[in-house]
């Protein structure tokens, strides 16, 4: 996801935030932000520098008229329940949350203030909203649920790779928008000639395992389905061992690309 598209989401995030902040609190109260992820502050600073522009950009300044409560588990997801915790304690008048992974925690600490969620691959499936058309309960944001872009990484491969005959399709069995997105690789893949190995990455140390049984499996190139946690966590790991395993990969999002990856289909959102 290039830098400007995440702008653009928290831009959205930081307009529902602040009408809610808007309409619950007393115009002599200072708003209070309370924003949860799993990651170090040095790993997305630039999602949280366009959480303060767009804050900025709205008239709030963060010291000034607005406080953020910044809560890093720095690559431990068990920190997150404690976390969110904290931040219903301070009684803050939102919570915006990175991603699924700090969503859940914070679905757990609180059901009653309102949490905006940056992105989630399938918040229904999560359990984080009842539908699409009509979320309920107390949690909003943005769905990136998109599988069918998986055929279309694919067909681009092939145009990046032309010899490309077998591709290692690394995913997560565990989450379902990967099954979804694998289907609609097969599909693509029957039409280009292609031939899958699925790999399953569910877990950090499932990384490697997965990069030797591709090398074993003789893929031309990696397609990256992976979800969820490991995918925001170890995208730096992935990259480097891409890399040293000299396989072409293509991904959904630019960090991977930023952190020393191959090539990536950006996503746009809007």
């Amino acid at each position: 996801m290039r830098k400007g598209a995440v702008l653009s989401i928290l831009f959205v995030v930081v307009l529902v935030a602040v009408a809610v902040i808007a309409g619950a609190q007393q115009p002599t109260k200072v708003p209070r932000i309370g924003y949860l992820t799993g990651s170090s502050d040095s790993a997305i600073a630039y999602r949280t520098e366009a959480l303060r522009q767009g804050l900025s950009d709205l008239g709030y300044v963060e010291g000034k008229n607005i406080v953020i409560e910044w809560r890093y588990a720095d690559g431990k997801p068990d920190r997150l329940p404690s976390l969110a915790a904290e931040l219903v304690r301070l009684k803050v008048d939102v919570i915006v949350t990175s991603g699924p992974t700090p969503t859940r925690p914070a679905k757990g600490a609180t059901s009653t203030i309102p949490i905006v969620m940056t992105f989630d691959d399938d918040p229904v499936d999560n359990g984080f909203v009842a539908s699409l058309a009509r979320p309920g309960g107390n949690i909003t944001g943005l769905s990136t649920l998109s599988p069918e872009i998986s055929g279309k990484q694919l067909e681009l491969l092939k145009e990046i790779v032309p010899r490309l005959s077998r591709v290692a399709v690394f995913g997560t069995s565990t989450r379902r928008v990967s099954a979804q997105a694998f289907g609609e690789t097969e599909l693509a893949a029957r039409a280009l000639g292609v031939k899958l190995q699925y790999l399953d990455v569910v877990s950090p140390k499932d990384i490697e395992t997965a990069f030797r049984a591709a090398g074993k499996g003789r893929a031309d190139a990696v397609l990256m389905l992976v979800a969820g946690f490991v995918a925001n966590s170890q995208r730096k790991e992935i990259a480097k061992l891409a890399v040293k395993n000299r396989l072409p990969a293509i991904y959904t999002r630019a960090e991977y690309v930023e952190a020393g990856g191959g090539y990536v289909l950006r996503r746009e959102y809007y």
